[in-house]
């Protein structure tokens, strides 16, 4: 019994520690929720979703609903732990030096600059659906990392680490621009709060201060600052976790940093709860009078145009540049081919561009038709990045590339 209970306890950490089964709960959480909005609990599911949850004293400024409170308050919390996951790769030796750097941030940089010029010229001629812009800038990582895993052998080592650098940069460049961009009109009282707040969080990081508490309870008065200044609130989980110290110098050996800690506690939370309870929220999309010339209109046809097509492009073409000027090197074992494959993959946009067009659009049509186009766009790069790479030739007989 000892040894069964034993096992059973492994087998769910395992479960629990693995990205694959964390996609397939966000997948199924989100289709749990488009299914919801399309059957007879319809007026139920946005009766939850859009449930008052208000606190009086954080005045009309803060989330007044169910759903607002997941996507201003739990996100945080996301873009804290993807924020600890960069770092973790900065320190472990993946992203050790900036050659190593250079390759993904270049890719990524294309990859937000080319789906979002190929957004506007679609939509050209569309003033209502110009706000979205930014939908098509991010690939979501939480569902790339499964579908590349999944794949094996076809894809190799190095690339594997290239896609998931590329991604979490796609995803702070997506912070960076709802904070610069979707935000209100700026409150400078509270941005000196904001101001004063980050440089304490700097403070501690600089004083060698270890304790949790410090940062969580700075993280949350930030949090509240940003809430009143005109910025996204999200943004608090960055500066948290860029704070963060992520070495125990003058510690025991073997103690765990703040930054380990906090990425060890709060990542099942944020795969297994945030994550899923956002897409529940935010993919329920009701078809009632839906027609496939919908998705002909400019903001889906733009979000489809863009993640499809530009996010391919940009990422292929700017690691192209890269490698061709000689700032960066391909991973070892990795060609073009291949790279093409992963440049496919980087189209799937969920949870980012689910988020920025929650931001984007107020009116309900125009939210609805940008979630369609998302999760059409994220489900045919899914499964056109996943053709190609899976029938390619296996990545030992591509020819390597050292880097």
């Amino acid at each position: 019994m000892t040894d069964f209970s034993a096992g059973s306890r492994a087998y769910l950490i395992r479960i629990l520690a693995s990205p694959v089964w964390g996609a397939s709960a966000l997948l199924v959480a989100s289709l749990t929720g488009l299914v919801l909005a399309n059957s007879p609990w319809a007026s139920a599911y946005a009766g939850l979703t859009t449930f008052p949850l208000r606190l009086s004293w954080l005045g009309a400024d803060g989330p007044g609903t169910v759903g607002a409170w997941v996507s201003n308050g739990l996100m945080s919390l996301f873009f804290l732990v993807v924020i600890l996951e960069i770092r973790k790769e900065i320190v472990s030796g993946h992203l050790s030096s900036l050659r190593r750097i250079a390759l993904p941030l270049i890719g990524a940089l294309g990859g937000m600059i080319v789906p979002a010029l190929t957004y506007l010229l679609v939509t050209y001629g569309h003033p209502e659906a110009v706000r979205g812009w930014a939908v098509p800038v991010a690939t979501d990582a939480a569902f790339t990392l499964p579908i590349i895993l999944a794949l094996g052998r076809h894809v190799s080592p190095g690339a594997r680490v290239w896609l998931m650098a590329l991604a979490i940069f796609d995803d702070v460049l997506g912070i960076v621009v709802i904070a610069l961009f979707y935000g209100h009109a700026l409150y400078w009282p509270a941005m000196g709060a904001v101001m004063i707040l980050t440089g304490a969080l700097i403070g501690a990081n600089r004083a060698g201060i270890v304790s949790l508490w410090s940062y969580g309870s700075g993280g949350v008065l930030l949090w509240i600052a940003l809430l009143y200044s005109g910025l996204h609130p999200t943004l608090a989980g960055v500066v948290t976790g860029l704070c963060l110290p992520a070495d125990v110098s003058g510690r025991n050996v073997g103690d765990a940093s703040p930054l380990e800690r906090v990425a060890a506690g709060l990542g099942p939370f944020v795969t297994w709860g945030v994550l899923p309870l956002f897409g529940f929220m935010n993919v329920g999309v009701s078809l009632t009078g839906f027609r496939q010339e919908m998705m002909l209109k400019a903001v889906p046809l733009g979000i489809m145009a863009g993640l499809v097509i530009g996010k391919p492009l940009g990422v292929f073409g700017a690691t192209c540049i890269a490698t061709k000027l000689k700032i960066a090197d391909l991973p070892v074992a990795t060609s073009m081919r291949m790279v093409f494959g992963l440049s496919l993959l980087c189209g799937i946009g969920f949870t980012i561009s689910l988020f920025i067009a929650g931001l984007a659009f107020s009116a309900p049509d125009l939210a609805s038709s940008a979630r369609l186009g998302i999760f059409a766009s994220s489900v045919f790069s899914a499964l056109i990045g996943w053709l190609w790479l899976r029938f390619s030739m296996n990545y030992a007989s591509f020819g390597s590339t050292t880097g």
